[in-house]
């Protein structure tokens, strides 16, 4: 069998196409996997486990359908879908995972994370990382009524794009320094990530070793997805 690993769909009602390709997913191949990870940015904005917003009840509900069928969904909280907690795992049966996390694939420990504490380049979103994760930020948010809250998320994406308009690319992509840190810290080979939206399988030499590095890509012009057997991993594209 084999095990499947997404993220970045960036789930929205303005997108459409998103929706239905992971809705197709979810009743297809994914039926028939192991399991199934999903690395972060499932949704463009998550304003609370309480938002009656119908588009993502349709989606929560494919979950709970795949969950319902024994599949084993897990979940890690990316930079848009962060506050998702446990009202949504109880309603979809997934389950959350730190990150990062060392999972077992078939015999080789891969250590899995969304991506962006990779980016340590960018000094002021680690900042603003390390806010918005912490519980009594959170708490703030979310005693916020949804009006507020949908607000605020509006403000918070208008100056996302604003400054990603004007960093490099180098800035807004990993640090190789704390991908090698990563590596080191969990003993491990390899890594999964996403968030950057750049799909790529890279070769790490560390000190003592190589490791591999795969990066899923985004769904916006089509899905991405790795298929990992006992043969391996496969980075692939799924088109639209």
């Amino acid at each position: 069998m084999t095990t499947l690993f997404i993220s970045d769909l960036h789930l929205e009602s303005g997108r459409p196409a998103i929706g239905e390709q992971f809705l197709h997913f979810l009743s297809t191949e994914a039926r028939e996997a192991e399991a199934l990870y999903i690395l972060g940015d499932l949704f463009e904005a998550w304003l609370g486990d309480d938002d009656p917003n119908p588009y993502y009840g349709a989606m929560k509900s494919a979950l709970r359908e795949l969950t319902d069928t024994s599949v084993p969904v897990y979940f890690m909280h990316g930079n848009r879908d962060f506050i998702i907690g446990s009202d949504f795992a109880a309603e979809t049966g997934i389950e959350i995972l730190n990150d990062p996390t060392v999972v077992d694939m078939y015999g080789q420990n891969v250590v899995l994370c969304h991506g962006d504490s990779l980016c340590t380049d960018d000094v002021h979103y680690q900042q603003i990382r390390a806010m918005t994760r912490a519980p009594e930020w959170q708490a703030m948010i979310l005693a916020k009524s949804i009006e507020e809250r949908i607000a605020f998320a509006i403000q918070a994406r208008a100056e996302s794009a604003q400054r990603g308009e004007t960093m490099s690319d180098e800035i807004m992509d990993v640090n190789q320094g704390a991908v090698i840190q990563m590596l080191n810290d969990h003993g491990v080979d390899t890594m999964l990530h996403g968030h950057t939206h750049r799909p790529a399988v890279h070769t790490i030499e560390l000190a003592d070793r190589s490791a591999t590095r795969i990066v899923l890509g985004d769904w916006y012009e089509q899905g991405s997805v790795v298929r990992w057997d006992t043969n391996g991993p496969r980075l692939e594209t799924m088109p639209r």
